[in-house]
Parts: C-alpha cells; structure tokens; sequence
C-alpha cells in the first residue's frame, strides 16, 4: 500500500519492520530506484524529494538504511548526513551515497562523515546497492 503523505515524500508499506529511506530529487532515478526495490524486497519504502524533508522524515520514521543523493534541493546531502551523524538517535543509521559527485574529495568527505558506502550513480548498478542494502 502506498501512502503520499504530501509531495515531496511517499511510503510504501509492507508487513515487515525494515524500513530503506530513499532520498533522491531527480523525479526519474526516484521511481527507478523505488520500483526496483520495492520489486525485490519486504521492506518498507519512503521517499524524499530534498533534505530538509529527507531529514525530517529520517527523525520520524527512524529508518534501517537511507540512499542519500548528495545534490539536493532546500537541504543538501552533506547537511543531512551531517544533522544525521549528530543525532544520538540517528547516528547508527547506515546511509549509502548515491550521487554524481565523483571526485574523490567529496567522496573522502562524505566517508569521513559518517557514510557507510558511496556510490556514483552514472557507474553502479543497481543490484550492487541492493546487495548493500542486503548486507545491512
């Protein structure tokens, strides 16, 4: 069952407690990323759209992994991962980068942020982000 809480964010509802929190405001790699996990996993899915939301819905909904895009709108990744980081209650959430920022320092940054993973999204498949998901 899909629940649109307003337009910026959605949650897909499943019988299982595990929650991916997919954080993405490209509109196309969104509903990619979305219909492919939601074709392969029990999890429950939500979505956001820019970082305050993201955020917001992250310290909400207290999620077992977020994909975190790091180009956003009203919020960009690096402040939400920051904000997540620093949150008692969040900090142990795995996030896994998935951005066009390839080069190498904002790659370093965001590892020694707190990143689990970090992904660019132009060279990853998306199987190799679900087994990610899978090993978390």
């Amino acid at each position: 069952m899909v629940k649109k809480v307003n337009k910026t964010e959605k949650v897909l509802t499943s019988k299982k407690n595990k929650m991916i929190l997919i954080v993405e405001d490209d509109q196309v790699l969104l509903r990619a990323l979305y219909l492919f996990l939601k074709r392969r996993s029990v999890c429950t899915i939500a979505t956001a759209s820019d970082g305050d939301t993201a955020l917001k819905m992250a310290q909400r909904l207290k999620p077992n992994i977020i994909l975190l895009d790091l180009i956003l709108p009203k919020m960009d990744g690096f402040s939400v991962l920051k904000s997540l980081k620093a949150d008692p209650k969040m900090k142990d959430i795995p996030v896994i980068i998935l951005s066009n920022l390839g080069d190498s320092g904002d790659i370093e940054k965001a590892k020694n942020m707190g990143a689990s993973d970090y992904y660019v999204k132009a060279n990853t498949d998306l199987t190799v982000i679900l087994e990610k998901i899978n090993n978390y």
